[in-house]
C-alpha cells in the first residue's frame, strides 16, 4: 500500500523534471534553427533534428519520383534554407545618456543575431575608457543571449541599459 503512494510522487517529480528541462532547453535556444555567422549555413540541433527528419523522408528524392534523370527538381529543404541566409542589418534606436548617447546596428539572419555594431557610444574623459571596454562586453552579450536581455557592465551602468534598449529596438524594427 505505502508502495503506490510513492510511486505517484515520484512519476510527478519526473515529469516536473522532464517539463523544467523543456522549458530550460527553450529559454536557452537548444534545438532551434541556428545560423552559423561566417558560413551562412543552417544546421539544426536537438529535439527539432527529430521532428525534421520524417518531414525529409516522407518527401520523395528527385530519383524515385523522376524516370527523367535529366530534370531533378530542388528539395524543400535545400528552398527552405535559401531565405535563411540573406542578412539583414537593422539601426537601434538613439538613445539618450546623461553622458551622451548610444546606438547600435544589428544584423540578423533568420531570427538569429549574427553581428552586433556598435555606432555611438559617449565620448570624451573618462567615457571613452569606459566604453572602450564596456561596448565589446556588451556586444559579446548580445550574441551570447540572442537578445536584449544582458548583463549591466559594471562601471557602465547607464550606457549598458542604453545599449540593451537601442539592441530592442532594433530586435523590434527587424
Amino acid at each position: 500500500m505505502r508502495r503506490t503512494k510513492w510511486r505517484g510522487t515520484i512519476l510527478f517529480v519526473i515529469i516536473l523534471t522532464v517539463m523544467g528541462a523543456t522549458a530550460g532547453l527553450r529559454l536557452y535556444g537548444v534545438g532551434t534553427e541556428t545560423t552559423a555567422a561566417s558560413s551562412g549555413a543552417t544546421t539544426v540541433s536537438g529535439p527539432a533534428t527529430a521532428s525534421a527528419a520524417p518531414s525529409a523522408s516522407a518527401t520523395p528524392t528527385p530519383t524515385q519520383t523522376s524516370t527523367d534523370a535529366a530534370s531533378p527538381t530542388p528539395t524543400p529543404t535545400a528552398t527552405a534554407a535559401a531565405p535563411a541566409a540573406s542578412p539583414k542589418v537593422v539601426d537601434g534606436a538613439v538613445e539618450n545618456t546623461r553622458f551622451g548617447p548610444v546606438q547600435v546596428q544589428v544584423t540578423f539572419s533568420g531570427s538569429q543575431i549574427t553581428a552586433v555594431k556598435t555606432l555611438q557610444v559617449p565620448s570624451g574623459g573618462r567615457s571613452d575608457e569606459i566604453n572602450s571596454y564596456a561596448a565589446p562586453q556588451l556586444a559579446q552579450e548580445v550574441m551570447s543571449s540572442q537578445s536584449a536581455n544582458i548583463d549591466t557592465v559594471s562601471g557602465a551602468t547607464y550606457t549598458s541599459e542604453a545599449y540593451s534598449q537601442s539592441v530592442q529596438s532594433a530586435i523590434d524594427h527587424k
